[in-house]
């Protein structure tokens, strides 16, 4: 049977991962975190002492980083070296250096193929920013999340409190998710977009449970009957 894709994309802080996570364990679908990848990429460049600010190091290195999927508890885990990377993919320094690291070609259609690969588990509920319009653009369930600033400043900050690797003020918070969307929506390759016939679902006033029930009613009516 084809794998069914939920594909969801947004800025940082919308709240895909939550939502994604949500709806991936009210259907069965496996989680996939696309975001976990580049931040992989990212902290395999630095921990090979490549400048990440030379697109050129960065294509070149790509091709060199390995990266072991397999299902676990819900979600896609992922491994390198047979090492699970865990927070050390999710601090400011890679936060800092993960945007340019993700313009590169070389590094998109790498990810790119290791996320088309995962279908091969079943079906699956991936979250990015690229994933309705470069990687499952055909899905029939895309959507995609938005929220103001501050609404996902205050979300990354807690997230990152919660996590023990907080060291920045709120609106250091904000300034870097801002530069980060600039980033993302002007890069040359699968610029962060709404792509055509997403829906898209401004979670900035809505609660968590709102969003999860907002994406279960708009799947396909097709789907619905099936995974009842």
């Amino acid at each position: 049977m084809t794998s069914r894709v939920i594909a969801i994309d947004g800025p940082s802080g919308a709240g895909k991962s939550s939502v994604s996570k949500r709806v991936g364990a009210e259907l069965g679908f496996l989680h996939v975190d696309s975001g976990a990848l580049y931040r992989i990429m990212t902290w395999q460049c630095l921990a090979h002492d490549i400048d990440t600010a030379d697109p050129e190091a960065v294509a070149a290195f790509a091709g060199q980083v390995a990266v072991d999927c397999e299902p676990r508890g819900g979600a896609v885990a992922y491994f390198v070296n047979g090492q699970e990377p865990g927070n050390a993919i999710r601090t400011p320094e890679i936060n800092r250096h993960a945007s340019p690291v993700a313009t590169v070609k070389a590094v998109r259609d790498r990810v790119t193929a290791w996320l088309r690969d995962m279908t091969r588990f079943g079906n699956l509920i991936v979250e990015g920013r690229d994933i309705t319009t470069a990687v499952f653009p055909e899905s029939p369930a895309r959507f995609y999340l938005v929220a103001s600033a501050e609404a996902r400043a205050e979300r990354r900050r807690l997230e990152e409190i919660e996590k023990g690797i907080a060291d920045q003020s709120a609106e250091e918070v904000k300034r870097s998710l801002l530069a980060r969307d600039a980033i993302d929506s002007t890069r040359k390759h699968a610029p962060l977009r709404k792509a055509d016939g997403a829906l898209e679902i401004d979670s900035t006033r809505m609660t968590l449970d709102e969003v999860v029930e907002a994406v279960l009613a708009a799947l396909p009516q097709d789907w619905k009957e099936v995974l009842q």
